[in-house]
């Protein structure tokens, strides 16, 4: 059975305003990814893109992408990836994450997360979700490893 959010987004993501539909509708259930304007352009069982626009709520002080919108951008697309990929009896959170900032982030921001797949039910365990972000000229600028604890449902 697939999470809420993938049924929503296989109901409402084939079109732009399908896919902004959805985008509000997951920062309405978790309101703090409100501060980047995400975007959600794929979501399937192991896989997520979100782009996040560079604009003035985003900046730093020298007029980069800053450095905690990246991380807030990756644990989404790694949340949402995660969410995609694991039974629906089981549940995740973040557990830890290693972050490289690998060059100056100005542009459009695309998040890839990649999330192994999950076999059935099981004891809880750790998975890691990979993330790249590459801005509009495709070079990575941020990536990350997030570590989600999923465990059993109570």
């Amino acid at each position: 059975m697939a999470s809420a959010a993938l049924k929503l987004f296989q109901r409402f993501g084939g079109s732009a305003p399908g896919r902004w539909l959805v985008s509000r509708a997951v920062c309405w259930r978790a309101p703090y990814f409100r501060s980047i304007a995400p975007r959600i352009e794929q979501l399937e069982a192991g896989r997520c893109v979100v782009r996040m626009h560079d604009r003035r709520a985003v900046r730093n002080h020298i007029g980069t992408v800053h450095a905690i919108a990246l991380c807030n951008l990756a644990e989404l697309a790694g949340g949402l990836a995660t969410d995609a990929t694991i039974p629906d009896s089981m549940r995740w959170i973040p557990k830890g994450m290693a972050v490289r900032y690998l060059a100056k982030a100005r542009g459009m921001m695309t998040a890839t997360a990649s999330v192994p797949a999950v076999a059935g039910d099981g004891p809880a365990r750790e998975l890691h979700a990979l993330i790249e972000v590459r801005d509009a000229s495709q070079n990575v600028v941020f990536d990350a490893d997030i570590t989600m604890w999923i465990a059993p449902r109570k």
